[in-house]
């Protein structure tokens, strides 16, 4: 069995004391695919360390992530494209727009989204996109820059059956993670009417752990949590979810 983490941060400081051991539990448990989004340039040296310790398991993205989006976006932009421009990643993520920090980024969060949108068309790659309160906003850029050669993972899906099923039309899986066990999570209640494939398992670690973890730090080993709640809901087994999960990251990653 392989399962594969399609958003994980690993080279967060929260792992600063035990990240190998910490990588090293994941892969013990058959979670040997992970694949690592960026958030701006400050982290690229430690996402290509990460590569370099474990080859065989990292998968970089190369993005400016909405938070981030500053005075000085354009540098960061500058720094995203030299990136794609030298050495193959696997996306462009994670992008996107994030009104829950701060609304008063949102034209420069829009302007930063689209122009890396068009990175991944001029580098034949997908997006990973971060959503939060800014469902209507994501939509409306996807909609003007819809085409055959737009693609990618909607990190952390949170949305409604309605937004998930627009979210699909834009050619975007579902980043499935910890939320689909909470309590109060709601995409529990709809997710078995959505097709498997177009499901891919995440843990968006260190964020966001699943139950029994929550409030604790998240960790790649704990997105057998989320399989196992998954098979529950679509009454199939982990093995089968798991097969078909990495198969969906296939088609997306192109690995």
């Amino acid at each position: 069995m392989i399962i594969t983490d399609t958003h994980t941060h690993l080279y967060s400081e929260a792992f600063d004391e035990d990240r190998s051991a910490m990588i090293r539990r994941a892969i013990d448990a058959n979670v040997s695919r992970f694949f690592i989004p960026a958030i701006d340039s400050t982290y690229t040296k430690a996402m290509l360390q990460l590569e370099n310790d474990f080859p065989e398991n990292i998968f970089l993205m190369m993005g400016l992530h909405p938070t981030h989006v500053k005075e000085n976006f354009k540098k960061e932009l500058a720094h995203v494209e030299d990136m794609l421009s030298q050495r193959k990643f696997y996306a462009v993520g994670e992008i996107g727009i994030d009104l829950y920090w701060d609304k008063s980024t949102l034209g420069i969060q829009i302007e930063a989204f689209r122009h890396q949108i068009n990175l991944a068309k001029k580098y034949n790659l997908p997006i990973v996109i971060h959503c939060r309160e800014a469902f209507n906003e994501i939509f409306e850029v996807l909609a003007q820059e819809k085409s055959d050669d737009l693609f990618g993972i909607f990190h952390c899906f949170t949305g409604t059956l309605e937004q998930a099923q627009q979210a699909i039309s834009f050619n975007m899986k579902l980043g499935i993670g910890g939320v689909v066990t909470f309590k109060n999570g709601k995409i529990d209640q709809f997710i078995n009417s959505i097709g498997l494939e177009h499901i891919v398992l995440e843990t968006d670690a260190p964020y966001l752990a699943p139950k029994p973890y929550r409030g604790k730090r998240n960790e790649s080993v704990y997105i057998i949590k989320v399989l196992e709640k998954l098979s529950e809901l679509y009454g199939i087994s982990v093995e089968e979810i798991a097969a078909i999960t990495t198969e969906n990251s296939k088609q997306v990653f192109g690995i």
